[in-house]
């Protein structure tokens, strides 16, 4: 579990960063790895998990960050900009690792942690890129994602 405490601030040090306002590739480009990394958690808490609330959670998070990355590629496609197919960063590979060598309730508890922080990135990124962004179809997913992490961030607060 330590580990896991020591990585999530680690974590948090990128929201700053996601906050500027960047180019539409590096939108595109953040939120699919945001939202893969959101899938890829899930699916891995839902190997082992016992607890039903977590269950119905990690399998929300992966229909609607589906949906999401499904969205913003179909905005990036109308703005017509590139960007390469999601991937983890470095440090969302590492958190996922950590996330797979805990086992039972410490793995519940590790995701939670682990989705907080990540939810509250993405909030970030998507809140700044719709305020500010230059692309206007990405402007719009954007606005359309903000609501919808602000609804998992408070699911989460209740877990």
């Amino acid at each position: 579990m330590k580990t896991v405490l020591f990585a999530v601030p680690a974590l948090m040090i990128a929201v700053p960063a996601a906050a500027q306002v960047m180019a539409p590739t590096e939108y595109v480009a953040a939120a699919g790895a945001s939202d893969l990394y959101e899938i890829t958690s899930s699916q891995v808490v839902l190997e082992s998990t016992a607890d039903p609330k977590i269950r119905r959670f990690a399998q929300m998070m992966i229909t609607h960050h589906t949906k999401s990355t499904a969205d913003v590629k179909a905005a990036a496609a109308k703005d017509r900009v590139t960007a390469p197919p999601p991937a983890l960063n470095p440090l969302q590979t590492r958190l996922v690792t950590e996330l797979r060598a805990q086992q039972g309730p410490a793995r519940d508890a590790a995701y939670v942690t682990q989705q907080k922080t990540a939810h509250d990135q993405a909030l970030s990124l998507h809140k700044a890129y719709a305020m500010q962004g230059s692309a206007r179809a990405l402007k719009s997913a954007a606005g359309k994602i903000v609501p919808v992490v602000q609804s998992h961030i408070t699911m989460l607060n209740k877990m």
